[in-house]
């Protein structure tokens, strides 16, 4: 690695990530999951432990200097997976698919080896989030305009 690039730990965050999202291979049929999958199945703490070992691959990244772009992106993929993850039998489906410590350490050796490639995806993504979110709060602040006037034409007659 050059000086300007972090000294990230990919082969013990790899393996991690590999124990959480892809250790146990399903019998019969070609898919595997992990340990994350598993403790998923417990409502409510499994969720949340699921969640903190998350965190600490973000937590090496950002250890590592990785810059904040590719860190926002890191904690969306832990948000995500632990929002959806926590609803019912859904959530677990998708916690056990989506494997967001395996796309954590994907983003870090993304970066390892193509560090500028990498930040301008991750730029654009949160720029993308950025935009989403604006939208989401012009629309509510729309429709609650909407929902006051049909309220106000209802109790003034």
């Amino acid at each position: 690695m050059t000086p300007d690039k972090p000294n990230l730990p990919i082969q013990r965050l790899d393996r991690m990530a590999w124990f959480l999202d892809n250790s146990i291979k399903i019998p019969g049929i070609n898919y595997r999951i992990g340990v994350d999958g598993l403790i998923g199945l417990i409502p409510g703490i499994g969720d949340a432990t699921g969640t903190l070992l998350s965190m600490y691959i973000l937590a090496e990244g950002a250890r590592a200097r990785l810059p904040k772009a590719v860190l926002v992106r890191m904690a969306w993929n832990i948000i995500l997976d632990s929002l959806i993850g926590a609803i019912p039998v859904v959530g677990d489906i998708f916690d056990v698919a989506w494997k967001a410590n395996a796309r954590n350490v994907r983003l870090m050796k993304e970066y390892s080896h193509a560090s500028r490639s990498t930040v301008k995806q991750s730029r654009w993504f949160v720029g993308g989030i950025i935009a989403a979110l604006i939208l989401v709060i012009f629309l509510t602040c729309v429709l609650a305009f909407f929902l006051v006037r049909l309220l106000w034409a209802a109790v003034s007659g």
